[in-house]
């Protein structure tokens, strides 16, 4: 272990609580709605991976963070220790989207020797992270034509932010990050080989979304989406 791997573990878990401890203080001062803060939560946990990528040396201390969370968000899920991320009406989500990432990082990133397929991995949490949210804040706020789906009821305008946010997010994960100092084992995929994959990856997220049951998507999202992605970088040499 080296003392960037020391310094990463360190340096997650004050984020990761901080996180939570900061939201959960700020949205009870500032009286925003729970669904607000958990999905807060959801992105700034998300974010967190580029924090990792930068910080690690050794995939396999990198993906302990998110690891040991599958753990904690059971527990805070269960205890509804944090208002914030759950209520008695609350699905465990939190505890799937762990899950999702630290599966998607344990198969792909690798920082020794072999091909590095971590970018594959970000863009799918990024499908999650960032589309998933805008569909969900997007179909809240301004939701007006709904659909059932699943036990639950979703827009066709979250539906639509989903896929306006993802595409890009996907798109300029999958072009930059391959050959980065974040990933230099990786295969870059160029702008147009990262565009295809980016927007197959933005379809399977996207109908991921709309068909999956309630608390699901943060399983199948991400796991879908990425494998659609990975498929395709094979594909093209990746």
């Amino acid at each position: 272990m080296t003392t960037g791997d020391i310094g990463g573990l360190i340096l997650s878990y004050v984020y990761a609580f901080s996180l939570l401890f900061g939201v959960e203080a700020i949205g009870r001062g500032l009286k925003w709605r729970q669904s607000l803060t958990r999905k807060l939560v959801h992105i700034g946990a998300g974010l967190w991976i580029w924090g990792i990528l930068a910080l690690f040396d050794h995939w396999y201390f990198g993906i302990i963070p998110f690891g040991t969370f599958i753990v904690l968000n059971y527990l805070f899920y269960r205890q509804q220790a944090f208002k914030a991320m759950d209520t008695e009406t609350s699905t465990p989500g939190t505890v799937y989207f762990a899950i999702s990432i630290t599966g998607l990082f344990a198969a792909l990133w690798r920082t020794g020797e072999g091909i590095d397929r971590v970018p594959v991995a970000a863009a799918a949490v990024m499908a999650m992270t960032l589309g998933d949210a805008a569909a969900s804040l997007v179909g809240e706020q301004w939701g007006r034509h709904r659909y059932a789906w699943g036990g639950g009821t979703r827009s066709w305008e979250g539906t639509a932010a989903m896929a306006v946010v993802t595409w890009p997010a996907l798109w300029l994960t999958l072009w930059l990050l391959p050959g980065s100092t974040l990933s230099p084992n990786s295969v870059p995929l160029g702008a147009f080989g990262a565009a295809v994959t980016a927007l197959a990856g933005t379809i399977v997220a996207t109908l991921a979304e709309m068909l999956s049951p309630a608390g699901t998507d943060n399983l199948s999202v991400p796991l879908l989406s990425g494998a659609a992605m990975l498929i395709l970088v094979l594909a093209l040499g990746g």
